[in-house]
């Protein structure tokens, strides 16, 4: 037997301080979103102190009110805020399936060979300004999206929002009715929010767990099995969150509606039919020509539409964090 004494096993401290570059890092990107937090919140308390003017002296009627005109000083928002989230909805519902079904093909089918180069021209969309899209809309989408608009009118207009107030029967129908409208704002805008909703599902769909994907696979699942069975259950939350980011994209979009709609303050129930408005066309039409009092009740009308985008972001964001869409792959 050994006389050696023995020494207790001490546990080392780890050390306290990080590395210089990593402390450098972690600080710069502390500053970063500091710094949004603080650009972001300063723009929603100039919009709440701009606003107080407009509401002080309209009210609630502000939010009643459909018409704007400030020289019988007849102001309100209730029929932009249809018209914007009417341009928005429709937005959504022609993206959506676009959205999904080129996210899946460029994550589960498409060859690795041209995979890069598709999302490469999924996110080259986002980067094309929004007053291309609206040219575009104006000058090529539009008379073609006429003729659409005057066929579900002719066939569908026993439904309210495909009904136009003209005859659909008509020898030569009139293509003035069908321009403008809600219908075709929704399509371009749909065009610009089918990038966002892409890379986020495409994102999410990549990240499905390999070891459930062989496991459907081992079990005789063909690839929509796999896709059915594990692709869009884990990307469910990808799925919903891309949407709604989608959603808040659409109700802000202004030049591509302004360019696209003819303007107009009243309810309608055809989508088909010339004239709508949103809140941000109204902003960008009416701002150069406004006094300081209809500038306050543009930045009033803007706060609002800045607090129904954050309502729609923090859902979004809300709904991501509490799915299992973006856990770790086990390998």
């Amino acid at each position: 037997m050994s006389d050696t004494p023995v020494t207790e096993d001490v546990p080392r401290r780890p050390a306290l301080t990080l590395p210089l570059t990593d402390r450098i890092f972690r600080g710069g990107a502390r500053t970063i979103g500091l710094l949004v937090l603080l650009i972001f919140g300063s723009i929603g308390l100039f919009l709440a102190v701009q606003s107080v003017p407009t509401l002080r002296h309209y009210g609630l009627r502000f939010f009643t009110e459909s018409q704007w005109e400030p020289a019988s000083d007849k102001i309100g928002i209730s029929a932009v805020i249809v018209g914007t989230v009417v341009v928005a909805l429709i937005a959504l519902i022609v993206a959506f399936p676009l959205a999904l079904t080129t996210a899946l093909y460029i994550s589960e089918y498409a060859p690795a060979r041209i995979k890069g180069a598709l999302i490469s021209l999924v996110d080259l969309m986002a980067a094309v300004p929004s007053i291309v899209y609206g040219l575009w809309g104006f000058f090529l989408l539009q008379p073609r999206a006429a003729e659409v608009a005057h066929w579900l009118n002719q066939h569908l207009g026993f439904i309210p929002i495909f009904r136009a107030d003209t005859d659909a029967d008509a020898a030569v129908w009139d293509q003035s009715r069908y321009v403008g409208s809600a219908f075709i704002a929704g399509l371009v805008v749909s065009m610009m929010v089918i990038p966002m909703g892409c890379a986020m599902m495409r994102e999410v769909f990549s990240l499905a767990p390999i070891g459930e994907r062989e496991a459907a696979l081992a079990l005789g699942a063909p690839r929509w099995g796999v896709i059915r069975t594990v692709v869009l259950p884990f990307g469910r939350g990808g799925i919903v969150g891309g949407t709604m980011l989608s959603l808040g994209r659409a109700l802000g979009e202004t030049i591509a509606v302004l360019l696209i709609i003819s303007p107009a303050f009243e309810f309608k129930t055809s989508i088909v039919e010339v004239g709508t408005n949103t809140v941000a066309a109204l902003i960008a039409g009416r701002v150069g020509e406004a006094t300081a009092a209809q500038i306050s009740a543009l930045l009033t009308a803007g706060f609002v539409l800045f607090l129904i985008t954050l309502l729609v972001n923090m859902i979004a964001a809300l709904i991501v964090s509490r799915s299992r869409s973006g856990a770790t792959t086990e390998i």
